[in-house]
């Protein structure tokens, strides 16, 4: 017996500034497994202290092999993402990864109700995603940060700059 699907939709127009971002993190080699739930615990950890601005935090399962998995969260706005980012324990894990991945990849891709969108893949070895509709460019430069590359100059610095990665 057929039924109706019961549509339904949102009005965002109480979110103009809306981001949503999708994250993930993928097991590149075995002792990735490690890196891959202490990151998870880390992360659960602090979303449950409730970020000022973190509007939603979902868990998504991408794949089990290679075994890829993230999250996507609802922001209030950019700049309270990048505080965030910016504020610690975060700035700390993301300098750690970003120095030794620990055997584990990490993406990001970023959607703005402003306008504009932007992703980063760090050790992921394959392309997906955006990367895999337009092709992969070094993020140095004004592609480093996400807020650049979504084209918003009224964000100041970057989480991490290239200095910080980059220095001996």
């Amino acid at each position: 017996m057929p039924t109706r699907v019961n549509r339904q939709t949102v009005d965002l127009s109480a979110y103009p500034d809306l981001i949503v971002l999708y994250l993930g993190m993928r097991v590149n080699h075995l002792y990735g497994i490690r890196t891959f739930f202490s990151f998870g615990r880390k992360i659960n950890a602090s979303v449950a202290d409730r970020p000022d601005g973190l509007l939603l935090h979902e868990p998504v399962y991408y794949s089990i092999f290679p075994m890829n998995m993230g999250m996507r969260q609802y922001w209030r706005d950019l700049p309270s993402l990048l505080e965030y980012a910016r504020s610690e324990p975060h700035r700390d894990w993301w300098l750690s990864f970003l120095r030794d991945s620990g055997g584990t990849g990490f993406w990001h891709e970023t959607y703005s109700m402003r306008g504009g969108m932007e992703a980063v893949y760090d050790d992921v070895p394959e392309p997906l995603g955006f990367g895999r509709i337009t092709g992969l460019q070094r993020a140095r430069g004004p592609m480093f940060g996400s807020a650049s590359r979504l084209g918003r100059s009224d964000t100041g610095r970057p989480a991490l700059s290239e200095t910080d990665l980059y220095k001996s």
